[in-house]
Parts: structure tokens; C-alpha cells; sequence
């Protein structure tokens, strides 16, 4: 298996996956999704809150603030020593306190652990009116996408498979394949049809250009196709700025890696005991 980035930023990444099947494919895109731990507001103390949203509201759109998230800091609380009871290894703790008039916003929330800060500080939270105001606690713990989606780390996570375009001899470059090409993936040569310097990706495998071949009255048989590769895939992946998109991948091949080798261990047991 290997990999190839075409771009890979602190937030995003776009990278082709080789040697690889359907199956394995989807499955890094669902663990990537649903079980990279990150951190996310979970139990909030509320103890002055007269604005227009009712405690629940107010509670759930905290919950939803990306925070920054260092794995290598914090633990899940089932996994901790303090045995859930919450301690500084398995929950972060922030403070908020405002009157208004005034937009209170996620930067308002002051963190006790500096490194565990929300992600933007200019995330709208609610609206204040004179003489209202929010004091709170709010808590944070880790945790995966596949218990609620606000500890999911990703923000748009997905693949498709790497087109294939193969073009006869038998083609006359008549250009009605380009110009039916909704994204301009093929320009015409000397002699036929050829795929445009670096769009090849860019193909979403319509097959339109298919159609359009074969409405020319070339044949029975289009001189383009078009198909997917089966052991080739386009990923694209943002994070929501609590993970690096770097971290995201790394942890995601640690989960699937773990999991396999605990099947090997339970099949060993199995055919052991037979």
C-alpha cells in the first residue's frame, strides 16, 4: 500500500491511496470519521443564565466548539486512572462569564489547560441583551464521532475511486467528447483525443464523453471509456482544526492496525482451542 499527497496542509489533505481495496478504503474513511478521539464539551454547569436560550441550547451549542486536542496529553475517562471521577489527564476545563449587550463567542471561553483552546475564537454562541449574562463551567473529555458527532475531527472526509481513460486508435478527434466534458478533463490532439495536462483526477466518471462518442456515429463501440480503478483511490480530508489532518491519518492507521491484530489474536485462540 502506498500513499501520495498532492496537498497536505495543517487542516487539509488530498492524497491517493494505491494497492489497496474498496473495503480498506471505506474502512479508513470510517475510522477517520467516527473513531479519532478529540476533545469536546461535555457536562456544563451552569450558574447564571437569563439570556433568550434555555440551558439545554445554550449547552449543546458549546458542545459543538472545536477544541485543540493533544492525544498524547489526555485519555478517555473510562481509561483513567482517577477512575472517572474527571482529573486534568482526562477532561479540560473552561470558565465563561458575560454580561451583555453583546455576542459572547467561543474565545470567551477561558481555558485551564492553555493548550486546550477552542479552535476559532470567533464562533457565535449566543446574544446578549442589557442586563443579561452567562456564568458557567463547562468540561471537556475525549472521546470518538461514532458516540455524537460533536468528537468527530473531521469536517469533510471522502474518496473516490482513481478513473481510468482509455482512448482507441479508431478515434477521429472530433471534439464532441471535450466538448461535453463538463470538466474540461479532455482537449483534442493532433491525431485524437487526449487527456489535458493534470486534469486526469479532476474526472468524476460521468461517462458523458462515452455518450457523446457514440452519438457521433462512430460505432458500436465508443472510442473513449472510462472506468474506475479498483485498487486506486482519491481521498480528500479536512479536519476541523482540533487534529492536524497529519494526526488524523496516523491515528486512524494505529486503530485499524490494533484492531486487526486483535482479531488475529482471537482467531489464534479459536483455532487453538479446536
Amino acid at each position: 500500500m502506498e500513499i501520495s499527497f498532492s496537498r497536505l496542509d495543517e487542516d487539509i489533505a488530498r492524497f491517493t491511496l494505491k494497492d489497496a481495496t474498496p473495503a480498506f478504503a471505506n474502512t479508513f474513511r470510517r475510522t477517520m470519521i467516527g473513531e479519532v478521539p478529540t476533545l469536546a464539551i461535555e457536562d456544563v454547569m451552569i450558574y447564571d443564565n437569563n439570556s433568550a436560550l434555555f440551558d439545554e441550547i445554550l449547552s449543546h451549542r458549546l458542545g459543538l466548539i472545536p477544541i485543540k486536542t493533544d492525544l498524547s496529553e489526555y485519555v478517555r475517562r473510562s481509561e483513567c486512572s482517577c477512575g472517572g471521577e474527571g482529573c486534568s489527564s482526562c477532561q479540560a476545563i473552561f470558565t465563561l462569564s458575560v454580561e451583555g449587550p453583546c455576542m459572547v463567542h467561543s474565545g470567551d471561553l477561558i481555558p485551564a489547560d492553555p493548550k486546550a483552546t477552542t479552535v476559532s475564537t470567533d464562533i457565535p454562541v449566543v446574544k446578549l441583551g442589557k442586563d443579561q449574562k452567562v456564568v458557567l463551567e463547562a468540561r471537556a473529555e475525549l472521546n470518538d464521532g461514532s458516540e455524537h458527532a460533536k468528537w468527530q475531527s473531521t469536517l469533510a472526509c471522502g474518496y473516490k475511486a482513481y478513473p481510468v481513460i482509455t482512448i482507441d486508435d479508431n478515434c477521429d478527434a472530433c471534439g464532441n467528447c471535450v466538448e461535453e466534458c463538463p470538466r474540461n478533463v479532455l482537449k483534442i490532439g493532433k491525431k485524437s483525443v487526449e487527456i489535458a495536462d493534470g486534469k486526469l483526477e479532476d474526472c468524476s466518471m460521468c461517462r458523458l464523453c462515452e455518450k457523446a462518442c457514440m452519438a457521433s456515429g462512430i460505432g458500436d463501440k465508443p472510442a473513449i471509456s472510462v472506468k474506475p480503478d479498483t485498487e486506486r483511490f482519491i481521498f480528500v480530508v479536512e479536519s476541523d482544526g482540533s487534529l492536524p489532518v497529519k494526526d488524523i491519518m496516523t491515528s486512524a492507521f494505529g486503530i485499524i492496525k490494533n484492531k486487526a491484530d486483535s482479531l488475529v489474536d482471537v482467531l489464534n485462540e479459536i483455532s487453538g482451542a479446536i
